[in-house]
């Protein structure tokens, strides 16, 4: 929900220098150098395009904390400009066997089967070329034996929901130490196609990169230009630039947000069919879910819009929302601030009126679209029950100035509530976890996501908190396994390349000391990992991870202001 800054502003001269080289003629090539990540243009079968030229004139829902908690993700990344590297693999530098083979573990391989036990995976190159029990397959000659009794082989993790910034050798790295091979960047600028490329090219250590757009907007957005790249549009002939422009500079879907009028948002559904690429994001509040859900929206983001379409007040609350006014003059943290609080008691109201035959039906229509929702209770949480908010051993990883600015931002946001409207807002958080129970029940795909980029939710880390959120919501071990694997990769058109441990799919794996079909919170207990074939034993991990330390603490450039934190040289003139 929170939305923050992608990179600081001194980042506008790399976009220049990017966009510099994106001549028409590069497209080709461009999509050639997409990962494997990259989402399949395609769009999903069996979903029907319903474009709408009437505008509804009602504002947004209001993506919690936005362009405040935008600018924590800002703090990471003070050192883009001159990239600390120092998590990043040299060439050469652990690169490890070209052909290896893990024997004697227990392959819990994600498409839903039982754990398979004794069994031997072995990888070449970047693909795992078999899978079978130990004895029935022989390695290859020449291959390297490990031998990982008593371990317990998952596929790499994959993140939905993220938004980035921060030094090349803390924020990409932590990703894949923490066992997460794959993100989709949920607002994508020219530093995350550049880690993309590195990455690609060996010379960073980091996980696939599914790159959304900028996210594109009504008008007034409740973001500005101040937390990472956006596109405002007013009508239809607008949202149809965006999208084609979206597209052209290489990103992999087109990100929608909540202030959305009718007319734009359903001519980005058409124009996206049109050049052939995806759509996902918030529903704007000026469209049913219902309606959003015959467009080929691909994903709906957090809990929001789910909560507004489960309500009985439904109606009343979206008239609520559209008296709320966002002051175009302000920076994004205020807007944010102001719109955060203004929305509470609607948030209330619409969990008093909450329709279980509604949502019954919404949810059943969901799941036979095959839409996924990804709740981000994670972020939901940090906002909502901020008393459970703490600093945990992962901080390390990140800059002082970064952690002390979490503290700052969520101050502001959740502090100084009534015992009263702290009762409500717990409600409200405990109602977000009771739709997912429900969600669950109805076969809704599910996928995890954190919102990583706003305060307390650490790259990487934070999404076995999810994980343990979703397990905490009801959900079975294999299905939050598998909320974090093999669904999203479904859901996101790359099945055939990740998400499950099977022969040929790309060497993304994690090898854990503990079952976690016993306990979905073994899925923190890594004993080594597999990162796009490169094998990362417990030794390596642990001092990659002691670089990443080291490159977070040369990372302490002073964060007095939001402006000061985000490095853009203003001096605090945004804030």
């Amino acid at each position: 929900m929170l939305r923050r800054t992608q990179q600081p502003q001194r980042c506008d001269r790399v976009r220049s220098q990017v966009r510099a080289k994106q001549e028409p003629d590069r497209a080709a090539s461009r999509q050639a150098r997409r990962s494997d990540a990259a989402i399949a243009a395609a769009p999903v079968e069996g979903r029907r395009a319903t474009p709408d030229a009437e505008g509804a004139a009602i504002n947004s829902r209001r993506e919690v904390l936005g362009g405040a908690a935008a600018l924590a993700g800002a703090a990471l990344a003070a050192s883009v400009a001159a990239p600390a590297r120092a998590a990043g693999p040299r060439r050469g530098e652990g690169e490890g066997e070209k052909v290896y083979a893990l024997t004697h573990v227990t392959v819990i391989d994600a498409t839903g089967a039982p754990p398979m036990r004794d069994m031997t995976v072995v990888v070449d190159g970047t693909r795992i070329a078999a899978v079978g029990k130990t004895g029935a397959v022989t390695p290859p000659a020449g291959a390297r034996v490990v031998d990982l009794p008593g371990k317990y082989v998952i596929p790499g993790l994959i993140e939905s929901h993220v938004h980035s910034a921060g030094p090349d050798g803390v924020v990409p790295p932590l990703y894949a130490l923490a066992g997460v091979t794959t993100v989709r960047e949920m607002r994508g600028d020219a530093l995350h196609h550049r880690w993309r490329e590195e990455i690609q090219g060996g010379r960073l250590l980091g996980p696939r990169w599914i790159i959304g757009g900028p996210i594109v907007d009504g008008r007034p957005s409740l973001h500005t230009h101040d937390t990472g790249s956006l596109i405002e549009v007013g009508n239809a002939r607008e949202a149809r630039e965006a999208v084609r422009r979206t597209k052209r500079d290489g990103a992999d879907f087109v990100k929608v947000y909540s202030r959305l009028n009718r007319e734009s948002y359903f001519a980005i559904a058409d124009e996206s069919r049109r050049q052939g690429i995806r759509f996902a994001g918030h529903c704007p509040d000026t469209v049913t879910i219902p309606e959003a859900v015959r467009t080929r929206h691909q994903t709906f983001e957090h809990m929001d819009a789910l909560m507004l379409a489960t309500s009985a007040h439904e109606e009343e609350i979206r008239r609520g929302l559209a008296a709320i006014r966002v002051d175009g003059s302000q920076d994004s943290f205020h807007r944010y601030r102001d719109w955060y609080k203004a929305v509470h008691p609607l948030e209330y109201k619409a969990v008093l009126g909450f329709d279980p035959r509604k949502a019954r039906a919404l949810f059943e229509s969901l799941a036979a679209d095959r839409c996924g929702v990804v709740p981000t209770l994670t972020v939901h949480r940090v906002l909502e029950v901020p008393e459970n908010n703490r600093e945990t051993d992962e901080w390390k990883y990140l800059s002082a100035s970064m952690t002390g600015w979490w503290r700052e931002v969520a101050e502001v946001m959740t502090g100084g509530r009534t015992p009263e409207e702290t009762r409500r807002i717990r409600e409200i958080f405990e109602h977000k976890v009771r739709l997912v129970r429900s969600m669950r029940e109805a076969g809704v795909r599910v996928l995890a996501g954190t919102d990583t980029g706003d305060p307390y939710v650490v790259p990487g880390f934070a999404l076995h908190d999810e994980l343990g959120l979703f397990a905490g919501a009801g959900l079975t071990a294999m299905e939050t396994l598998r909320s974090a694997t093999s669904r999203p990769a479904r859901v996101f058109g790359i099945a055939d390349k990740v998400g499950t441990v099977e022969k040929g799919k790309l060497a993304d794996l994690v090898v854990l000391d503990a079952d976690p079909l016993a306990d979905i919170r073994n899925t923190r207990r890594i004993h080594a990992l597999v990162v796009n074939g490169r094998l990362i034993a417990q030794d390596e991990r642990e001092r990659l991870l002691k670089k990443v330390e080291e490159a977070a603490k040369a990372d302490e450039a002073p964060a007095k202001t939001v402006a000061a934190a985000r490095g853009c040289g203003c001096g605090g003139k945004h804030f």
